[in-house]
């Protein structure tokens, strides 16, 4: 398989996509939307994509682009995320000036950069780039946050392992196929977890009576994350994972929404992780 990821090889998406997916080829993008565009094209069979961090919050750009795409996720994993120091080898803390990374893993390590106050904080265009960056440049004075993967990708070493600020650092991956592609669900791995996005007309309780349709339908709430809709000031699209013990609840609980909100989407159904 060829899987699209948003960022360098070394990264914590290519380290998603070997556990779900074992040896696959990777196709390293800069940006999301050039991710799932490989994937709308074909010239990916799927891509793997980070959609919420437990210290961070959600991922709001891969939610637009779930909704106005036709792809559709087809699993999820969860990944306890650890940030490393990784520096050009053999060299010493005392020399460090600067430390690079992508903003959200910045944000992951705050405690270790204010207990740090010399070493200039510069954010970069991803975690593994940063250790590819210091390797290719062969800088001294300069280290990269990234997980351990990069240091063996790019031949950095890692000087300070587990510098996040709390152990507790999981992120959730999806990943996402074409629209029209054949199921890759493991057999016997029944889809138990779904993910919708929704609009509801701008009137005084409606978001509440759509949860309620949810709720009469027997189906667990487990996320919901609202959205801006482009050009309409003030109206948002909801997105809700739900889990549900049988196919019949999931199908009603999108008929209860589907009576009573004017846009309905399944984003995917598929074995929670």
């Amino acid at each position: 398989m060829k899987i699209a990821i948003q960022g360098e090889l070394g990264s914590n998406s290519h380290m998603a996509a070997r556990a779900m997916l074992g040896d696959v080829e990777i196709l390293p993008c800069a940006v999301s939307a050039e991710v799932l565009a490989k994937v709308v094209a074909g010239d990916a069979d799927g891509a793997v994509l980070p959609i919420e961090n437990s210290l961070h919050g959600s991922v709001a750009e891969h939610y637009d682009l779930l909704l106005e795409l036709p792809v559709r996720i087809e699993r999820e994993s969860l990944r306890r995320i650890r940030h490393n120091l990784i520096v050009l080898p053999g060299v010493k803390f005392e020399e460090l000036r600067q430390v690079i990374s992508h903003p959200v893993a910045l944000s992951q390590c705050r405690r270790f950069l204010a207990d740090h106050p010399k070493l200039e904080v510069v954010s970069f265009y991803d975690t593994a780039g940063s250790v590819k960056h210091v390797m290719a440049d062969g800088l001294r004075d300069v280290a990269g946050i990234a997980p351990e993967l990069a240091a063996e990708q790019y031949g950095g070493e890692v000087l300070i392992a587990g510098i996040e600020d709390h152990a507790e650092n999981f992120t959730r991956f999806h990943l996402v196929l074409r629209e029209d592609a054949p199921p890759a669900t493991e057999v016997g791995k029944e889809a138990d977890k779904m993910s919708l996005a929704f609009a509801v007309e701008h009137r005084s309780g409606t978001l509440v009576a759509a949860l309620e349709r949810l709720a009469v339908a027997g189906v667990d709430l487990t996320k919901i994350e609202s959205r801006p809709v482009p050009g309409s000031p003030w109206e948002y699209v909801f997105y809700v994972d739900v889990r549900f013990g049988t196919a019949e609840q999931a199908e009603r609980a999108l008929a209860g929404l589907r009576g009573h909100c004017r846009m309905v989407k399944v984003l995917g159904r598929y074995r929670a992780a």
